[in-house]
């Protein structure tokens, strides 16, 4: 059992720490997805004289390498960040930290104006931004063994994405009636240099600090593991290399799903990254027509979380993740059969596939957490950040590679491609069941 059995015995400390999911949905679902991230590529932030196809290169080509380094990034520091959470028991104050860290960088957000100027400006704030997001997520994953009891934890962090999700559905219907629908006028927000969208930052960040302050009261704080409080960082990254050599002559299992977990999540990853891409480009949807199918998307896919945590510690977190990655293929191969239909294979496909999104991610955390020893679930967590990193060039690859060579909507098939692959090495991992006691 974990350090703090008090945690796990309230459930007010069960629910902050889910709501943490809540109050973090601003940066994947408004900064990365639909909002900023999208703002950041128009044309207004290409040098003068690019033609508009010049320009589409041009800020694409320069998010995707803010995207490499923050994930190279990542990847070197997310095993230390979790290894030092876990000796050291500080996994709530640096959850805080960096929650903190990442709120203010969507906060800074609001000054990045629609011009060349400040293209690398808001580059920088979205590469920083995700860094401090990983570390977040990493040390709020490890403390999944401490707010919920073994035979909990998939129904609790089913429950937590699924929050995640409808915070996600909040934040872009205020967003859309912010910038589509009259809302900058009637908060007496100027029509000019992208108010509207600049004020959803500021609207955002002060979502995250609010809503993350129930898990600062309310979850307690773990306790250090004797002898180790004092591990320096280089003594870190040499016990964590001798960690990974004995995971693998002690739990293979966990390793193969490291493996395994990190190309689905690719996968997962890649069909949100492009699904907004997919809609305007191979099916013309405006982005009025993107931002509601974002908010359809995050309502199924969290309905689909919440029934996922009734049966998962029921069936088991691996059984749960392959129905859901089934479900997701069979999406997504139909959004591409279909394509012909235009807007109604897009959306009902689309949402058919998101519906399995959020059980998928919830359950993977749920396996990860219950294959790793209750003592080293930072650790545990950073290499499941950065195992996913270490492949995050797959799905873009792959998406790249048809859309090149055929057309558009090929681009979704690249990414099946990469779901098969991870739903293939995932028959390798034995699965693991909630303890009945």
């Amino acid at each position: 059992m974990a350090n703090n059995d008090v945690s796990m015995a309230k459930p007010k400390g069960t629910f902050s720490w889910a709501l943490w999911d809540w109050a973090s949905q601003a940066f994947p679902t408004v900064v990365t997805s639909f909002i900023f991230g999208r703002y950041i590529t128009d044309t207004a932030f290409a040098p003068a004289g690019m033609t508009t196809e010049e320009a589409g290169q041009y800020t694409g080509f320069w998010l995707g390498i803010s995207g490499v380094i923050a994930g190279v990034l990542i990847a070197l520091i997310a095993p230390i960040v979790g290894r030092r959470a876990d000796t050291s028991g500080r996994k709530k104050m640096w959850l805080m930290i960096n929650t903190w860290l990442f709120a203010g960088t969507i906060g800074l957000m609001f000054f990045v104006q629609p011009s060349n100027d400040f293209f690398f400006f808001g580059l920088t704030l979205l590469a920083v931004g995700g860094i401090f997001f990983e570390f977040a997520t990493v040390n709020y994953n490890s403390m999944l063994n401490e707010v919920a009891r073994p035979k909990e934890r998939g129904k609790v962090s089913q429950f937590g994405w699924g929050l995640g999700y409808m915070g996600g559905i909040v934040l872009l219907v205020m967003a859309l009636w912010i910038i589509q629908f009259g809302g900058a006028e009637m908060l007496g927000i100027p029509d000019e240099a992208a108010l509207s969208v600049r004020v959803v930052m500021i609207i955002s960040m002060f979502w995250v600090l609010i809503f993350s302050i129930p898990l600062m009261l309310n979850v307690p704080e773990s306790k250090p593991i004797p002898g180790t409080e004092k591990e320096g960082i280089f003594a870190a990254y040499g016990n964590l290399f001798r960690s990974l050599a004995k995971m693998g002559r002690e739990n293979p299992n966990l390793l193969k799903f490291l493996i395994a977990s990190a190309v689905y999540r690719d996968g997962l990853n890649g069909v949100f990254a492009y699904g907004a891409v997919l809609g305007g480009i191979a099916f013309g949807l405006s982005l009025t027509e993107i931002i509601l199918f974002g908010i359809a998307a995050n309502v199924v896919a969290g309905i689909g979380a919440f029934i996922g945590s009734f049966f998962e510690d029921r069936v088991g977190s691996r059984l749960v993740v392959f129905i859901s990655l089934a479900g997701v293929i069979l999406g997504g191969l139909g959004v591409f059969v279909f394509a012909d239909l235009g807007t109604i294979a897009f959306f009902g496909f689309g949402l058919f596939l998101c519906t399995f999104v959020g059980p998928a991610q919830a359950a993977s955390r749920t396996m990860m957490s219950r294959l790793s020893a209750d003592d080293k679930q930072g650790e545990a967590f950073g290499l499941y950040a950065t195992t996913g990193r270490a492949v995050s060039f797959l799905a873009p690859a792959a998406w790249s590679i048809f859309v090149g060579l055929f057309s558009p909507i090929w681009g979704i098939i690249g990414l099946m491609i990469i779901l098969i692959v991870g739903y293939l090495l995932l028959l390798t991992v034995k699965p693991v069941f909630a303890p009945q006691d």
